[in-house]
């Protein structure tokens, strides 16, 4: 019974846990100049467009840096964390050669968003409101109360948060967590809460989030969860060198927590309403509902006291996505706009400092509406001016490619392309209103990869006629145009070594000239997988066994059902009860038109088969932790009926593959 390898893809995503390194025994032969790592050497004409990029902006503008340092409390001599296994979830230090002006392979606005971004130690943004920055991708944020603290967005995994914690009380004094708050529903801003709390404050512990929270963490986490994952790895550069020619920043932060163990508390207070008010051992917080802005479930808040606005990740110093490179529904840039311009009426124009989930505060009224307003104005800009374009008939490419801010924003640090770009944004703005297809026939069934790009290299005169016709545009620094075509020859011909050569030296040059940090990190990633290879294993879901204790059981059917190979279960009909022992949850599952259904209810006395589990040892199945051969023998599993039916039913799920290729067939 395969069981193992289908609850192995219950869990996965967005939780960004560590992938193992790419294989190297078919690395590409290293091209001169290249590093350890086959990354080229900057071409010249990278070298003149990121020149011109340094031309275009006040890179030499202080007031960011200024106020990024400004409350600076302590700093960490070193920030290097380790999992209690001693595997490295966190190292700042590695970053720390980002300094000075920026190398020819790095976009030099990027390189001076990732010089903001190294700035990091114990904070105080007014008084009573504390920040701890570069101990995660996210912010700590620390707010005195009556009798503790209230802790805002606990990071992604236990080790960080704990290390942050620590690092807080050292400088703060010994203070009880009197509430958590998770500002929305992205596993950096909850994964780590149970390493900030000791077990002493639990009893009594606050957990106030959004409506929708505990679902739309653990749906983002499930549902699409491995493929979401495999392409983080992407998104995110995890398997780069942290180096000038591989990962220096993501515009958001440095980077999510590479691994250690991820939790999530039963929010005991839901803010499903703009307006809603609490009182939180003496502290009054007054929320904005949010939905469906950056996060699905989301909110920010207002503190009077301190006149402090928390923009949670509604706001960044940054573009963010409408449409995440990881794979993510899709966000309404109108709403998101429509939150902010609500942000600006309800606390704005009162408040005396803004800060939020990432990056550094801004202080003075005049200066956060100001903020705001250009927030605000860039998703709109991006939303109207789409639809504008849609409706005269422009295609998503045509309308990315001609697109651009108006200098009001574009001249903004702000609003400039590091995490999320114009360029993607808008093709989301049309996706959430027209979908994927284009309106163009040739676009409604076209060929596979593999099967265009085969016949894309015979109307092109064969391989070695599109090889040299490549590097000529190569020589020429048409690297996007390099890139569409070598992707149709490496796809026609995987083992092709000097194509993937070729198109991996291309990634290497858009890299370089890349302002947004996933973007680089897509490119750099493409280049280091078509020298080394895929990822040699998958996800690891054993550090999230504290996240998925708090998943509801109809959601792992919800996954299960989600795995079910439809051609093998076409004309199928099967019905199997299960039971969990320790829960007393009991659910009948069945198979329909090659479709698996479940509900909870009494157990069919017809059934073909059932199991009886603890839903302990169902969760350390998912996990990894139990084998199935250890679980037969078991006391806390029974099987009643047939096992033939048992078997028959198991085998018809798909186990995930959390390590596909992906620049390759």
């Amino acid at each position: 019974m395969n069981t193992r390898l289908f609850l192995s893809s219950l869990l996965a995503g967005s939780l960004l846990l560590a992938l193992s390194g790419c294989d190297r025994t078919d690395s590409l032969t290293l091209a001169p100049g290249a590093d350890d790592n086959g990354f080229t050497a900057p071409s010249e004409l990278t070298g003149k467009h990121n020149q011109n990029v340094a031309g275009s902006l006040p890179l030499s503008d202080q007031m960011d840096f200024e106020l990024a340092r400004r409350g600076l409390i302590a700093r960490p001599s070193s920030l290097r964390v380790q999992t209690p296994e001693g595997d490295l979830a966190w190292d700042q230090n590695a970053y720390d050669f980002i300094e000075g002006e920026a190398p020819q392979s790095v976009n030099p606005s990027l390189w001076r968003q990732a010089q903001l971004n190294g700035i990091h130690g114990l904070f105080e943004v007014s008084k009573g409101i504390y920040q701890l920055r570069g101990f995660d991708l996210a912010n700590v944020t620390l707010i005195d109360t009556d009798n503790g603290w209230i802790l805002v967005d606990p990071l992604t995994t236990e080790d960080t948060a704990r290390r942050a914690m620590a690092f807080a009380r050292e400088h703060l004094g010994d203070k009880l967590v009197k509430a958590v708050v998770f500002t929305h529903s992205h596993v950096d801003h909850f994964g780590g809460v149970l390493g900030a709390l000791r077990e002493s404050e639990l009893d009594d512990l606050q957990v106030i989030a959004p409506k929708g929270f505990m679902e739309e963490a653990v749906s983002e986490n499930l549902m699409a969860g491995v493929a979401m994952q495999r392409r983080a790895t992407f998104m995110y550069g995890r398997n780069l060198p942290i180096s000038e020619r591989g990962h220096v920043d993501t515009g958001l932060g440095k980077e999510p927590a590479k691994g250690g163990r991820i939790g999530i508390l039963e929010p005991t207070h839901i803010v499903g309403n703009t307006g809603d008010t609490l009182i939180v051992d003496g502290v009054e917080m007054v929320f904005q509902y949010a939905p469906g802005s950056e996060a699905p479930a989301e909110f920010t808040f207002y503190l009077p006291k301190h006149r402090a606005f928390c923009g949670a990740e509604v706001m960044s110093r940054n573009m963010h996505n409408v449409y995440t490179l990881r794979g993510a529904k899709v966000r309404n840039a109108l709403a998101w706009s429509g939150y902010i311009d609500e942000a600006i009426d309800l606390f704005g124009r009162q408040a005396d400092v803004y800060f939020a989930s990432h990056h550094w505060p801004l202080w003075g009224t005049d200066e956060i509406v100001d903020y705001l307003k250009k927030q605000r104005d860039t998703y709109k800009f991006i939303h109207d001016q789409t639809l504008r374009l849609a409706n005269q008939g422009y295609t998503p490419r045509e309308i990315s490619e001609q697109l651009e801010l108006p200098s009001s924003l574009r001249n903004s640090f702000g609003n400039r392309g590091y995490y999320g770009t114009l360029s993607h944004n808008a093709k989301a703005v049309y996706q959430w209103y027209f979908g994927w297809y284009d309106g163009n026939p040739a676009n409604l069934n076209p060929h596979t990869p593999s099967e265009s790009g085969r016949r894309y290299v015979e109307f092109m005169g064969g391989a070695e006629a599109l090889l040299q016709k490549a590097q000529a545009s190569f020589d020429d620094g048409d690297y996007r145009w390099v890139a569409e075509v070598l992707n149709h020859l490496v796809f026609a011909e995987p083992d092709n070594r000097q194509a993937k050569a070729l198109l991996a030296k291309t990634y290497d040059q858009l890299g370089y000239q890349a302002e947004s940090g996933p973007w680089r990190d897509v490119y750099l990633t493409a280049a280091y997988e078509l020298r080394h290879g895929a990822p040699q294993s998958g996800v690891d879901l054993s550090d999230a066994e504290e996240l998925i204790a708090e998943v509801p059981t109809p959601l792992f059917f919800d996954n299960m059902a989600a795995s079910l190979n439809g051609e093998k279960a076409d004309g199928a009909d099967h019905v199997i009860n299960v039971r969990m022992t320790d829960t007393d949850e009991n659910y009948v599952l069945w198979i329909e038109n090659a479709v698996l259904h479940h509900k909870q209810r009494e157990l069919d006395p017809a059934a073909d088969a059932g199991i009886e589990i603890t839903r302990e040892l169902f969760l350390q199945l998912v996990t990894g932790q139990a084998g199935m051969k250890d679980t037969l023998f078991s006391d806390q599993l029974s099987v009643n009926g047939s096992k033939m039916e048992l078997l028959s039913f198991f085998s018809m799920f798909d186990p995930t593959v959390g390590n596909f290729n992906i620049v390759t067939p």
